[in-house]
């Protein structure tokens, strides 16, 4: 099976989290993978781990939310591996607040990183994949863009990733182009363990009140949106596009 096989896949956020599991994934099967982050430094980590276990990857410190800069990341990454057929819009942030209390910042800071920094890695790609005739634009949504307490900007940010990967969709189907989305339930990361601290839990209280009322009846890791992550990247997959996939544990059917 052809897969991500000897293709190139940027994936934005890559130096923790889901998007470190992800460039992992991606580069365990067989694609190029450049990890893109706003720290370079452990983006380089990410990077040299998948080196040492077999895999290409290199290393690229960008904002995503400047033009300039994503253009010249994806530019090298195209000057290093001749190409760019898969794009992971993971970057992102949170700025929690009730709305009386969120500022003007908290607010422009996640617009900025999720949705400008998604139209910005999408608008610049799109021209190798259009060259190519061929590509894969994956956009990191949330179960948030369905409403969440305390995440007015967070969860407004997420919604539209799934409008913008359902317009994608339709404007760039006919070059071969898909455009899709996942939104993780309860995913462990740093971030949702910040998360947790900043609530006054802990990250297993909030596992376990996850695995309680899931039907799988445990908390997603990293590794489970990466395996979803190489479905909608994969060759075969081809004929799905449009498509937002949450990845809950099952937490929708309640």
């Amino acid at each position: 099976m052809p897969g991500v096989r000897n293709r190139t896949a940027l994936v934005t956020g890559g130096a923790q989290g889901i998007g470190e599991a992800v460039a992992k994934r991606l580069a365990a099967d067989g694609a190029n993978v450049a990890v893109l982050d706003l720290q370079e430094e452990a983006a380089q980590r990410v990077a040299d781990e998948i080196t040492a276990a077999g895999g290409t990857a290199v290393a690229v410190g960008a904002d995503v939310s400047k033009r300039e800069q994503v253009e010249s990341a994806v530019d090298a990454v195209v000057a290093m591996y001749g190409g760019l057929h898969i794009l992971v819009n993971n970057a992102g942030v949170l700025r929690d607040n009730l709305l009386f209390k969120m500022t003007d910042d908290d607010w422009t800071l996640v617009m900025e990183v999720h949705l400008r920094g998604a139209f910005l890695c999408s608008q610049i790609a799109q021209k190798h994949m259009v060259e190519a005739k061929y590509g894969r634009i994956v956009s990191m949504s949330s179960t948030s863009a369905l409403g969440n307490r305390g995440q007015a900007n967070y969860s407004t940010a997420k919604a539209g990733l799934q409008g913008l990967a359902k317009t994608l969709a339709i404007e760039l189907g006919p070059f071969g182009i898909t455009s899709t989305a996942i939104a993780p339930g309860f995913v462990e990361t740093a971030m949702t363990k910040a998360t947790a601290e900043r609530i006054g839990t802990t990250i297993e209280q909030m596992r376990e009140a996850t695995a309680s009322v899931v039907p799988v009846r445990r908390g997603g890791v990293p590794d489970d949106i990466a395996n979803a992550v190489a479905f909608f990247a994969a060759e075969e997959s081809g004929y799905v596009t449009g498509q937002v996939l949450y990845v809950d544990g099952g937490r929708g059917l309640l």
